[in-house]
C-alpha cells in the first residue's frame, strides 16, 4: 500500500539552534538544519546535531534536550505529533532550540525517568499486537486534546501553548467490530470524547479541518501522495460530515500524520495506513470550549 510507505518516509524540516546560554564563541553558530522522521523521536537527532554546535558547547556536555517558544518538548511523543500539536498553522521550517545539560541527565526535564521508559516499552510489546490489516480488533489511540477558549477563524490564531497543562491526553484502545460496517473516524471520536457529542446525529457542526485531498496537496513535510486519497476515497462511507456536538464545545481541529481528514473516513483505513511504528493511532485535536 502507498499509504504507509508516504506516512514512514515523512519528515519535517527543522532549524536547530543552540540555546544562548550555552554559546561561547562569537559569532554564535548558525542554527542546524536537519530533516526529521515524523515518526521518530527527537533525542535521536543528538549525533547529527552535535557537530552544528560541537566548536561552541562547553566541555562536559553529554544530555541534550529541546524546546519551542519557551515550552520544553517532551521526547517520548513522536516529532511529527510535536509538531502537529505544537504548531496549527504549520511552520517551516520549525524553529526550535536545543540545549545541553552538563554532567547531568534530563530526567526532569522531559519529566518520564528511566523506569516510565521500560514501563511504556513493554506496555507498548504487550498490549499492541495488531494484525497487518485491522478490519477488526482493537486499535490502541493515544488523543492529543488542546483546549482553547477563544474562537478563531485561521490556524495562526490558535493560541500559543505555553504548558502541557493545556493539553489532555486519552490512552484508550478502539475495538471496530464486525458488525460495525460502517464504523468511521466520528465514531470512534465518539468513544474517545463522549462528552462531546450528543445523540442526535443528523446535525452538522463546524469543524475547522480541510478536505483530505486539499491536505495531502498542500502539506510538503509529509505525505504528500494523490494515491493516498484515492485509496481513503474509494472507502469512504456515506454519511453526514460530521454529527452534532456539546453546545458547550466545538471540535475546530483534528490532525493525523500531519493531514486534516474528514469524519467520514473509515476508521479501519486511518488504523491500517497512518498508526506509527508503536503501533499507537496519534491523533490531535483542538477543542473550543465555552468560557
Amino acid at each position: 500500500m502507498e499509504a504507509p510507505k508516504f506516512v514512514w518516509e515523512g519528515a519535517i524540516p527543522l532549524q536547530i539552534h543552540l540555546h544562548e546560554s550555552q554559546v561561547t564563541t562569537l559569532p554564535p553558530p548558525p542554527p542546524a538544519l536537519i530533516l526529521a522522521p515524523r515518526i521518530g523521536y527527537l533525542p535521536l537527532l543528538a549525533p547529527l546535531i552535535k557537530p552544528y554546535f560541537s566548536s561552541t558547547l562547553p566541555p562536559g556536555v553529554d544530555t541534550i534536550w529541546f524546546d519551542y517558544n519557551g515550552l520544553p518538548l517532551k521526547w517520548y511523543i513522536p516529532t511529527g505529533v510535536l509538531f502537529d500539536l505544537l504548531c496549527p498553522e504549520p511552520e517551516r521550517p520549525w524553529n526550535i532550540t536545543a540545549a545541553y545539560i552538563m554532567n547531568g541527565n534530563c530526567k526532569n526535564v522531559m519529566n518520564m525517568s528511566q523506569s516510565d521508559q521500560l514501563e511504556l516499552w513493554h506496555s507498548v510489546m504487550n498490549e499492541t499486537d495488531l494484525p497487518a490489516q485491522a478490519k477488526t480488533g482493537r486499535v490502541p489511540v493515544r488523543l492529543y486534546v488542546l483546549s482553547v477558549s477563544k474562537d478563531f477563524d485561521d490556524l495562526d490564531e490558535i493560541p500559543r501553548v505555553d504548558s502541557w497543562e493545556k493539553i489532555s491526553y486519552i490512552n484508550r484502545p478502539v475495538e471496530i467490530r464486525k458488525e460495525d460496517k460502517c464504523f468511521t473516524l466520528h465514531d470512534a471520536l465518539k468513544i474517545l470524547l463522549p462528552e462531546l457529542f450528543l445523540d442526535e446525529s443528523l446535525m452538522n457542526v463546524k469543524l475547522g479541518g480541510v478536505d483530505l485531498e486539499d491536505a495531502v496537496r498542500n502539506s510538503n513535510e509529509d505525505v504528500t501522495s494523490d494515491k493516498v486519497v484515492e485509496d481513503q476515497g474509494q472507502n469512504a462511507c456515506k454519511r453526514p460530515e460530521a454529527c452534532r456536538i456539546s453546545s458547550s464545545a466545538e471540535i475546530k481541529l483534528i490532525r493525523i500524520q500531519g493531514i486534516e481528514p474528514k469524519l467520514e473516513i473509515p476508521f479501519s483505513w486511518v488504523a491500517n495506513n497512518l498508526l506509527n511504528p508503536d503501533y499507537f493511532l496519534h491523533v490531535c485535536v483542538c477543542v473550543k470550549v465555552a468560557q
